[in-house]
């Protein structure tokens, strides 16, 4: 690659990532690379985007609350039914988002990641074992950040998860195959994990003194499951593509009221790799 198109595809790899990072929304957190970590001084960086959907009981509760502000002539937010939906709202974040990040190969077989998603920052090291010529297993360690005002408004009344703020913590396992030239990677895993986030002020609208305090919202998820990606290209790109589905325990606490909700996510991805 000549010195004036590298440079041109790292000017259009940048204009892309600024024009993600405007789209802060829901969505989820993919891991989105292979098993086998990059050599010493590599850089690969990717774009794309990403998804959160609720499944299950999961999105039975998110549609009975939705049903139950429907359906309430008062404010709602003050039963169980719609306390259950505010957690998985909140916690689960179904929708869709951006997806930004880069890899770098440090040397020894670790390699150390910093992914942006529009809700949140995740940062992670890892370190890969060779199990032959083209098998590799990787383990890790990450730190994710959900950042305050980078998602979108919520369906339910009086949860605004613009005031949305947290952190976490994950742990993967990868095993993966890696063609010769890297032409295709194919990798399957495990990763659980565990994410506490707050919502100081859930409310749209500002609440007279006379009435009470603010409506807030905490909640701790636990969760845990197994993904699959592929990556399909030559040398300098790929096209990714992975999902990831979780069973996810949420509980905490809505307007005062304690309740906890249970079941399956899903998680597909899909990114443009560029490595340097």
């Amino acid at each position: 690659m000549t010195p004036a198109r590298a440079g041109a595809t790292r000017a259009s790899f940048s204009a892309l990532l600024s024009a993600l990072a405007l789209a802060g929304c829901g969505g989820g957190l993919p891991l989105l690379h292979p098993a086998r970590t990059l050599r010493p001084g590599a850089v690969r960086a990717a774009a794309g985007f990403s998804g959160s959907v609720a499944t299950g009981d999961l999105a039975s509760a998110l549609r009975n609350a939705q049903s139950d502000a429907s359906a309430s002539a008062g404010a709602p937010g003050t039963d169980a039914t719609y306390a259950k939906g505010a957690l998985v709202a909140a916690s689960i974040a179904p929708g869709l988002a951006p997806f930004a990040g880069a890899r770098v190969g440090l040397g020894s077989d670790f390699e150390a990641g910093l992914t942006y998603t529009g809700r949140a920052l995740r940062a992670d090291a890892r370190r890969s074992f060779e199990l032959g010529d083209h098998l590799s297993l990787s383990i890790g360690a990450g730190a994710s950040a959900a950042l305050f005002g980078h998602q979108d408004g919520s369906a339910l009344p009086n949860v605004d998860l613009g005031n949305l703020h947290g952190w976490g913590a994950d742990v993967p396992v990868l095993v993966g195959y890696a063609s010769d030239a890297d032409v295709y990677l194919l990798w399957i895993g495990a990763r659980g994990g565990w994410e506490r986030i707050d919502i100081d002020d859930v409310r749209s609208e500002p609440k007279p003194a006379a009435s009470g305090p603010p409506i807030g919202l905490s909640a701790e998820r636990f969760w845990g499951g197994g993904l699959v990606g592929v990556a399909v290209g030559f040398r300098h790109v790929h096209v990714a593509m992975e999902i990831e589905a979780c069973y996810a325990s949420v509980t905490g606490d809505y307007s005062g009221i304690h309740t906890q909700v249970t079941g399956w996510a899903l998680s597909p991805a899909t990114a443009l790799w560029w490595r340097f």
